[in-house]
């Protein structure tokens, strides 16, 4: 999947206004998750996405200390993005679904064992 086709869906799903809204919460929600990924996964993961997608997750090296739940995750995506709670969770929801379309089902599968169950509605 193409960059510009990613934002586009991210900004259809989450019911953002902008290309550059869905562009900012697609940024925060990646970065976000490649801090909390370990083991390499972050690099795999950018290695199936287009290089604007997968610089975030190239810049920070894993520390997963930041994150313990998904209120720590969907917080710090809102905190990124300049989002409230809950649009945060809104946004990071519509990013990962299309991520789950942009990349392998292996790969996403790979990435869902390191989240605790809470996340599940994030892989749906």
């Amino acid at each position: 999947m193409r960059y510009q086709e990613f934002i586009e869906r991210v900004q259809q799903r989450a019911g953002l206004s902008s290309f550059a809204a869905a562009k900012a919460a697609t940024r925060a929600t990646l970065t976000t998750l490649g801090e909390y990924l370990t083991g390499g996964e972050g690099l795999d993961l950018a290695s199936q996405l287009p290089q604007e997608l997968a610089e975030p997750l190239h810049q920070q090296p894993p520390q997963r200390s930041k994150i313990f739940s998904l209120n720590d995750f969907v917080q710090l995506v809102g905190e990124r993005e300049g989002a409230g709670f809950e649009e945060a969770s809104t946004h990071a929801s519509a990013v990962m679904s299309v991520l789950g379309e942009a990349v392998s089902k292996g790969e996403m599968d790979d990435i869902r064992r390191q989240f605790p169950s809470e996340f599940d509605h994030f892989f749906e």
